[in-house]
Parts: structure tokens; C-alpha cells; sequence
């Protein structure tokens, strides 16, 4: 850009961000071509010197600015160079120094650390840590028990423990006297739970006798049904009959009945079937035809009989060669006694009934059945009437028996105080350690 030839002073103003301009006269080619250009283009002349000089100041500006920095970059780079050869010296020289410095303390021939260490912690030094420690935590523990044993053997008010120790001691008389109630009331409780537990086997023992009790009753009534069932083949055998042992096996629904009998069934076709139930026990008269009546659905018969031991096992409002509902019976039969009479008389009324039930009009005669039927009863009924007077004959033995024993004991013990009476003192201890016996060809006194 050329100088501007001036025409006179210019007088160029600023007031805040604008810019006055009087007087000014700019010789440049350039400008003035561009201010021309936009004029004859039909913009304005004076905002083209606007924009120009707007332009050109920031321009300049930033010009300005990447001088300054650049300047300030050579200076920057040239005081760094110098601090950092100063910095280099200075810290070689400190290092130096620090080296001799960490020589002189941690040294491990002749460092003053190294001298201290071995001072404050070597085993043979006076001055080290571990034994003086050693000694500080003696003394205090020597004073402490000393303050200890002071504190507890002083009864002094000054004494913070006189009343902590009166307390304690309180308190253990009063836990020991509690703990020996406690322990009463416990051995109190242990004894009445032992009482408890002694009931409890007593108990138990009385369960397992009645079980074993209940399972020899059982085994019992299985002998019975088997003695029963025996002596029913025999008389079955007898009238050409044949009787099959059938309490194991299943019938039609169950496995009521012990045996059952065959009507002429050894010598041609079943004619009619009895069936037998034994039982050892008492049964309810509602139990008894409940019984009969399973026993003779389950096992498709035509006649059932109940056979019981003896008249003790009859159930109540019931009588044995007694028939009910035309079908059921009552026989007793004991085998011990080695009469089966009444089992027989039983076993041939109901297969008479059976025979009656299946023969037809004409062929038997019933009125003959029937009326031998009564008196074959009313002879049963004599045969349980001497039988009933036997049994009370035997008891009548029995007790004179019982008379006779007591009479004999009574003899005997007169016969002591006779010889006491008689026989010396002395002789008579010798006689009570001997045998009563009386001289050759008396009788001893338990001959009576």
C-alpha cells in the first residue's frame, strides 16, 4: 500500500466501538477499485470503505497478534532453556547432596540409623525398646496388683470395691440358697417323673401281659377250633358225611365258619351243607346270629352251628339244642371232659333238619323226626342235669378236702406245743433243728 498524499491533516476520532474519520484521503489502487466496482454496481460507496476498513483492522489485528505470539514463543523457549540448565545444575547438585545425606543416615556400616536401630533395639543394649518396655509393663503390673490386692482385701469405705464386694457376696449367698431351692424343687420333680416313669413301665408291662394274654387267647381258640373241627370229622366219618377244615380259606365275602360238612357226600351227591362255627369266648345273642348269618352267606350252607365250650359261653337269653330262625344252633362241647355227646346231638339235629328241608312230600316222616327230636332233647337235658350234679358233687369233695387239710394243720400245731411241752429246753431247740419225726413206728406228724 502507498502513503496517502495528504491534502491536509486528517482528524480521526474514536468514540467507544465507533470510529470518526474527517479529512482522510487513502491513494491506493486497490481500494479504489473496489469501492468503484461496488459503486457501479449500485452499492454504496461508503459502506464498501466500511466493510474495507472493518476488514483491515481485524486483519491488522490478528496479524498483530501471531507477532506477539510468536515473540513471546522465542522468549518462552529461551528462558525455558536457561531454567532448565540451571534447574539440571541445581538438582545435580542436590542430589549430591541428598546422596551424602542418606549416606551419613542410613549407612548400613556407618549410618547414624543404623548405630540408633542397634542402640534402641538390640537385645544386650541397656537403652533398647523392648526392654524397657519389658521393665514398664513389670512395674505396672506389679503395682497394678498391688492396687489389686489392696482393693479387695480393704474393707475400707475409701475402698471403691468394700461395697461392690459386700454386694457380690450378697448376691452369691442369695443364688447359692436359690440354686439350692431350685435343686430341691428339681430332685422334687426328677423323684415325681421317676414315680411317673415306673407307672408308665408298670403300664407297659400291664399292656404286654394283656397282649400276651390276648395272644395266648388266641392260640387257644385256634386249639379249640382245631379240637373242634377234629371231633366234628370224627362224627361226620360215622354218618357218611365228609367234613372239610375251612377257617383259612376264603369264602363267597369272608372267612366266618371253621368247618363245614358235606350231607352223604362220602357215599353220592352233597344232599345238604352244614357249616360250624367255634368260638372259645362269649359272644352277645345279637353277635352269635350275626355270626351264623355270615357264616352260613360266606359259605353257601344250609344249617349253621355255633359250638361253644361250655354253658358259660352260651350267650345270654340263649340255651344250647336250642334252634332259632329254623336254621342256627347252639352245642357245647369242652374236650377236656372227653364226652362229645352234646356235639353229636348238635351235629344230628341239624343234619336231620337239612335232610327235612330238601327231601319232599311223602318221602320222610316228619312228625317221627320231630318227636324223636324232643326226646333226644329232653334226654340232654337230664345228661346236663347229672352233670350239673356232678360238678357240684365235686366241689363238695374239694372243699372237704379243704376242711380236711385245715384240720391236719391245726393237729400238727398241737402237736408242736406237745413237744415243746414235753421235751426239755435244751432238747427242744435241739429238736426244732432236727426232724419232727417221732420214734420207729410212729407216724411223722406231716403223715397226718
Amino acid at each position: 500500500m502507498e502513503a496517502a498524499t495528504q491534502l491536509r491533516q486528517p482528524r480521526i476520532t474514536t468514540h467507544g466501538d465507533r470510529l470518526l474519520v474527517d479529512g482522510l484521503v487513502v491513494s491506493d489502487e486497490t481500494a479504489a477499485r473496489f469501492v468503484r466496482e461496488r459503486e457501479e454496481a449500485g452499492g454504496d460507496a461508503g459502506a464498501a470503505v466500511t466493510d474495507a476498513i472493518e476488514i483491515g483492522a481485524r486483519v491488522l489485528d490478528r496479524e498483530q497478534a501471531g507477532a506477539n505470539a510468536d515473540f513471546v514463543k522465542t522468549e518462552f523457549e529461551k528462558v525455558s532453556k536457561e531454567v532448565e540448565r540451571e534447574f539440571s545444575d541445581n538438582a545435580r547438585e542436590v542430589a549430591e547432596k541428598l546422596g551424602e545425606r542418606v549416606d551419613a543416615v542410613f549407612d548400613p556400616e556407618r549410618g547414624h540409623l543404623a548405630k540408633s536401630l542397634e542402640e534402641l533395639f538390640s537385645d544386650g543394649s541397656s537403652k533398647a525398646v523392648q526392654n524397657r518396655v519389658r521393665e514398664v509393663v513389670s512395674e505396672a503390673m506389679q503395682r497394678s496388683r498391688e492396687d489389686l490386692l489392696r482393693q479387695f482385701s480393704s474393707a475400707d469405705a475409701t475402698n471403691p470395691l468394700a461395697d461392690f464386694k459386700t454386694s457380690a457376696m450378697g448376691v452369691i449367698k442369695e443364688a447359692a440358697h436359690r440354686q439350692h431351692t431350685d435343686q430341691r424343687a428339681l430332685f422334687a420333680q426328677m423323684s415325681e417323673l421317676e414315680k411317673q416313669i415306673q407307672g408308665l413301665r408298670d403300664e407297659k408291662a400291664k399292656l404286654e401281659e394283656v397282649d400276651a394274654e390276648r395272644e395266648r387267647g388266641t392260640a387257644k381258640g385256634r386249639t379249640y377250633e382245631e379240637q373242634v373241627v377234629e371231633a366234628i370229622d370224627v362224627i361226620a366219618s360215622g354218618q357218611g358225611d365228609c367234613c372239610d377244615a375251612v377257617g383259612d380259606i376264603k369264602g363267597a365275602s369272608g372267612r366266618t365258619g371253621d368247618a363245614v360238612v358235606s350231607i352223604e357226600a362220602a357215599s353220592g351227591p352233597v344232599r345238604g351243607r352244614i357249616v360250624f362255627e367255634a368260638k372259645d369266648r362269649r359272644l352277645s345273642a345279637p353277635g352269635a346270629r350275626e355270626e351264623l348269618a355270615r357264616a352260613l352267606s360266606q359259605r353257601d350252607a344250609d344249617f349253621a352251628v355255633l359250638v361253644v365250650p361250655g354253658e358259660d359261653e352260651v350267650p345270654a337269653k340263649m340255651s344250647p339244642l336250642r334252634e332259632w330262625g329254623g336254621d342256627c344252633l347252639i352245642v357245647t362241647y369242652d374236650p377236656d371232659e372227653g364226652s362229645s355227646l352234646a356235639l353229636e346231638v348238635g351235629y344230628r339235629l341239624a343234619r336231620a333238619r337239612v335232610l327235612l328241608e330238601k327231601a319232599g312230600d311223602g318221602e320222610v316222616d316228619s312228625e317221627a323226626i320231630r318227636l324223636q327230636v324232643d326226646r333226644a332233647l329232653a334226654q340232654m337235658t337230664e345228661v346236663r342235669k347229672v352233670k350239673s350234679q356232678l360238678t357240684g358233687a365235686k366241689t363238695s369233695i374239694d372243699n372237704a378236702y379243704s376242711i380236711v387239710e385245715a384240720i391236719a394243720s391245726r393237729v400238727r400245731g398241737h402237736l408242736a406245743e406237745i413237744e415243746s411241752l414235753v421235751v426239755p429246753g435244751d432238747a427242744v431247740d435241739a429238736g426244732e433243728a432236727g426232724d419232727l419225726a417221732g420214734p420207729a413206728g410212729q407216724p411223722a406228724l406231716g403223715d397226718f
